[in-house]
């Protein structure tokens, strides 16, 4: 999927909104690093770069919703067993 968000990227399909350029330090391994990805997927930098902090705010979203939920289901955890215990009868009557 990543692989192919980058070869439409080749093929000009850049964001509708336009695009603004910035300059970002690099440690010198990771650039190594970015630079063999970038020949292996016969991409550019740049969308190596917007590939990677676009995978990298899906996760963080993610990780925040897993949160919300987590907090939302400990927050509701009493009223959660609550009503189990007061329809525990109706899962004896079923079995």
């Amino acid at each position: 999927m990543e692989s192919d968000r980058l070869r439409d990227r080749r093929r000009g399909a850049l964001p509708s909104s336009g695009t603004k350029r910035v300059v970002v330090d690099f440690p010198i391994p990771l650039l190594a690093r970015a630079e063999r990805a970038v020949a292996e997927l016969g991409a550019n930098r740049s969308e190596l770069i917007r590939a990677a902090v676009e995978r990298y705010l899906e996760f963080l979203q993610r990780a925040k919703l897993e949160r919300d939920l987590v907090e939302g289901y400990t927050a509701n955890a009493a009223q959660a067993r609550h009503a189990c215990v007061e329809f525990a009868h109706v899962d004896s009557d079923v079995a």
